[in-house]
């Protein structure tokens, strides 16, 4: 017990009585799964089901058994050790941790904190590090009925920063109630650990980070010629609750379990292919009212705000520091990852953050009610500047109603081969899925949305390397509450394949967009559309292929099922099965983004087509290796053509970065994901020319300005300009005063026949600094 205060409820109290969201609109199927469940038979019954239980999955401590790694064993009992004892038996154990934190251990060596006991206001830093076959562990000994040894650290951790705000090498890294930092080859289990003085009265200002389990990669501190890969940690059955501090991000990420690398110095001043860690294992462990974070793995934090911090790529797209494309050039990611099977309840901001990792898997991790005191940007579960990554099998719930980010997921920045499939999320007001951009091969496949009335696929701030996936998804929502399905514009390819969209609302057909354009390069085939109230929004995508029909899903999608427990989340996607007379069978189309099973395992595909949905029936001829005969990426776009698709182009102005890829060149080559972009020195008027070669004629002409999370439209006013032979010179045939930005068709204006085109910029939104970038100029004669 604190002094003065009541001690936290133990792990099994605190995750049995967890308060789950309440609906918004949807009525909520709270339910337990039966043994007719396990048989098949998908009932709904009852009330919510309690949290999981989360006591010690060891039938008994691993302190009580033989150390078999070859080291030294050494006890820590808070009641009857004693520092100048020798340590190395329970009758001879210490009593204080800051015994063990003078200790330099061995490779092998157990550090065991005796069962039942607790050490508040202390910290457990040990020294020393294990090696390959030999790690160090701390773990418990005892009673195995006494319950884990807990250390309340009670706040008692330096600050990370110095007094002007910057991180202070010193104490950087040492904000946990256990805390390694430069060392490796470690496993930590059956403890429990909270780090806060007063919980209940929320830190809004100062520089508190508190953590529970605090490891880090110093790079300031690592000696030359040091060993920069930090390899093999296993952290599981830990129990961490009531770790507060300010609830904004400062530069500093905290949470129950945080990995981090620090370093003082911009990135390029590091060596590259190092200052990562590789073979972590984070599983079976609970979370209960912590700040920022349960899980924060592995974000560098290299100083990368400064102006000169961004980076161009080798095609000429630009990445400001804070997206890490650094990670990527100098290989720094951390690799070789499982987090999973995790539980956590109450989280400040994002409950399960992963950064700049690559060959992770993320599976079975439960969290319930994030962003709980946090108003700004983040998401429940996501991965941040990664690679080669799966995410899967994940339940996310009790999502706040969010402006910004908000979603159980999120395709971030800088992701490369980033995968989410498998996963369900319920109950999440802000949406399904934030997406952000400048990634490539971003797949979302085969998940289940229900009740996420905020928008569905949220954002988009940048284009992309390559198309992104979202293949044989459920939605379910309730249009009446839902924003929309995509609030901002799609900037580069987008392809929706084989998803449901079920709108339960009986009043309010499905609101699809917010921006004019917003579905420009979205590119729909084989969705079911179903609206209960029998009328479809005439914002609907334009999509021959999808069947709009009633899916016919085994269970009532307002009974949906929950509270099962995310070690059976098939039990749950099952619900939305499709029964064997659904119109929905064989009416999908394959792709190989699709994968090769469904969320419940079943082989894709059967019969003449994929199903439509998260689920596969076995019905007809198993298709062993299935071949797609007719790619979606070659569904024709606009048929018109494009007057000016590779013509010359030349502009008055061009901006000498991006190792020379922004010329006007970009303009005519049909890709709207290159640019043009005027130097920063430009004056008004900027002209950019269009040489067709013979007279043509047109009567409309396409412009589009680049965006990006960074970029805003620039342009206030332009004219379109025709070259007359006989006069020699420039003659204006239209203007505009409201701006450019995304899609504009300039039309009205009659038909025009000239060799050449010039779109003269004559003027710039008063508010905006920088000059403007364009990313597609074209020419269409429609002969209206």
């Amino acid at each position: 017990m604190k002094p003065g205060g009541t001690a936290p409820p133990p792990a099994d109290a605190v995750a049995s009585t967890c308060q789950r969201p309440a609906a918004r609109t949807l009525r909520r199927g709270l339910t337990v799964l039966l043994a007719a469940l396990l048989a098949g038979s998908l009932v709904p019954a009852g009330p919510a089901a309690a949290a999981p239980d989360r006591t010690p999955a060891t039938p008994n401590w691993p302190g009580n058994t033989p150390n078999r790694t070859g080291g030294t064993d050494y006890f820590i009992d808070a009641t009857d050790g004693r520092d100048d004892a020798a340590g190395t038996s329970p009758t001879t154990a210490w009593r204080s941790l800051a015994k063990a934190n003078a200790t330099t251990f061995r490779p092998g060596d157990r550090i065991l904190l005796k069962a039942g006991e607790q050490w508040h206001d202390e910290q457990l830093w040990p020294k020393g590090s294990g090696s390959a076959g030999r790690p160090i562990t701390i773990s418990a000994y005892g009673d195995r009925r006494a319950g884990r040894p807990y250390i309340a650290t009670n706040g008692n951790v330096p600050s990370p920063f110095r007094a002007d705000g910057t991180k202070n090498p010193a104490t950087v890294g040492l904000t946990g109630a256990i805390v390694l930092r430069n060392q490796q080859y470690f496993e930590i289990n059956n403890v429990e650990l909270s780090n806060d003085d007063d919980f209940a009265t929320d830190i809004t200002t100062g520089s508190y980070v508190r953590d529970g389990i605090m490891v880090s990669i110093n790079a300031d501190l690592l000696p030359t010629g040091a060993d920069s890969i930090m390899d093999h940690f296993r952290i599981s059955d830990v129990y961490v609750h009531h770790l507060d501090g300010p609830s904004t991000w400062q530069r500093i990420h905290y949470g129950g379990v945080n990995f981090q690398v620090f370093g003082g110095r911009g990135y390029r001043e590091y060596g590259t292919g190092g200052y990562y860690f590789k073979g972590v294992r984070i599983e079976d462990n609970t979370f209960s009212n912590v700040e920022l974070h349960a899980v924060q793995f592995a974000f560098n934090w290299f100083n990368a705000d400064g102006a000169d911090a961004g980076q161009y790529d080798e095609s000429g797209k630009f990445h400001e520091g804070w997206e890490q494309l650094w990670v990527r050039t100098r290989d720094l990611y951390s690799r070789d990852v499982y987090i999973g099977h995790n539980y956590a309840e109450s989280v400040g901001q994002g409950a399960i953050q992963l950064a700049n990792t690559k060959a992770m898997t993320v599976e079975y991790n439960e969290v319930n009610g994030y962003l709980q005191r946090y108003d700004a940007v983040s998401c429940g579960l996501y991965l941040w500047a990664g690679a080669d990554s799966v995410m899967q099998f994940n339940e996310v719930y009790g999502g706040p109603d969010n402006e910004y980010d908000g979603t159980p997921w999120d395709l971030e920045y800088t992701n490369f081969n980033v995968t989410y499939q498998f996963n369900y999320s319920h109950d999440n007001a802000a949406g399904w899925m934030a997406y952000m951009g400048n990634s490539s091969n971003s797949v979302a496949r085969y998940n289940l949305s229900v009740n996420d009335n905020g928008v569905l696929v949220k954002n988009m701030l940048s284009t992309n390397y390559s198309p992104t996936y979202f293949t044989n998804n459920t939605f379910v929502y309730d249009g009446a509450d839902l924003d929309y399905v995509h609030d901002e514009t799609f900037l580069s390819t987008v392809y929706f394949l084989n998803n449901i969209f079920y709108n339960t609302s009986t009043t309010e057909s499905t609101p699809w967009y917010r921006r004019t354009g917003a579905l420009r390069h979205a590119v729909f085939s084989n969705n079911a559309y179903y609206e209960a109230s029998g009328t479809h929004s005439g914002q609907e995508p334009v999509d021959p292929a999808g069947p709009r029909v009633d899916p016919r899903f085994v269970g009532d999608p307002a009974e949906y099922v929950t509270g099962v427990g995310v070690d059976r989340i098939r039990a749950a996607a099952a619900h939305f099965a499709l029964r064997e007379d659904s119109p929905l069978i064989d009416a999908g189309r394959y792709n190989p983004h699709l994968g090769t099973e469904d969320f419940l395992g079943t082989h894709i595909y059967y019969g003449d087509a994929p199903e439509i949905g998260i689920a596969e029936n076995r019905i007809g001829r198993k298709v062993t290796n299935p071949v797609d005969d007719n790619p979606i990426e070659d569904e024709p776009g606009d048929d018109r053509t494009n007057l000016a698709l590779d013509k010359p182009a030349t502009a008055s102005s061009t901006h000498p970065g991006a190792n020379g890829t922004l010329g006007a060149v970009n303009l005519t080559d049909g890709d709207p994901a290159t640019r043009w972009a005027a130097a920063d020195d430009a004056t008004y008027p900027i002209t950019l020319d269009i040489d067709f070669g013979a007279d043509t004629t047109f009567d409309e002409v396409y412009l589009d300005e680049y965006t990006d999370s960074g970029t805003n439209p620039r342009v206030q006013t332009f004219e379109l300009q025709r070259w007359d032979v006989g006069t020699g010179g420039w003659v204006t045939f239209a203007s505009r005063t409201d701006g450019i930005g995304h899609d504009l068709a300039v039309t009205g204006f009659g038909s025009v026949t000239t060799s050449r085109l010039r779109v003269a910029l004559t003027g710039q939104i008063a508010t905006e600094q920088y000059t403007p970038t364009l990313t597609e100029i074209t020419a269409y004669h429609t002969g209206e």
